[in-house]
């Protein structure tokens, strides 16, 4: 578990727990994913990006909280191994839209297919009354965001 200075309201304190679980957590199943797409994790992140839609590089540095050259030197990674295209953007002259090529796309379902995406040990121990309530408090959290 990730440690955290002690200072902060028990909300914040709360949060700093939980962002160290989900970090601690996801690094195994970011082996994971790399392991079985021989890609770095951050090239596979773009994949995702660009299962539903085609997007522009700045879309995507955005998304990915990348900057823009590192953005376009990952699309090349990925244009040069067959797994993304580039086509110009039919609104945006100066721009050109990345999509997933027909491979890029069965990286992607390979990764939803093979690689398990489950919650933690304890998460799954919690009861089902404490799973509700944390179900509820989840809730209540999302909504008061929006």
């Amino acid at each position: 578990m990730i440690k955290h200075a002690n200072s902060g309201s028990e909300a914040d304190l709360l949060w700093q727990r939980m962002v160290g679980l989900v970090w601690e957590t996801r690094r195994e199943w970011r082996r994971k994913v790399s392991e079985v797409t021989g890609l770095p994790f951050s090239r596979v992140r773009i994949l995702w990006r660009l299962e539903d839609a085609p997007m522009t590089l700045r879309q995507i540095a955005d998304d990915t909280g990348s900057d823009a050259p590192a953005t376009t030197v990952a699309v090349n990674d990925l244009e040069e191994r067959g797994l993304v295209e580039r086509q110009p953007h039919p609104e945006n002259r100066r721009a050109k839209l990345v999509s997933l090529t027909r491979t890029g796309r069965q990286v992607v379902e390979q990764v939803h297919r093979t690689v398990r995406d489950d919650a933690p040990a304890g998460l799954q121990a919690l009861s089902k009354t404490d799973l509700a309530h944390l179900r509820r408090i989840l809730e209540r959290i999302e909504t008061s965001e929006e």
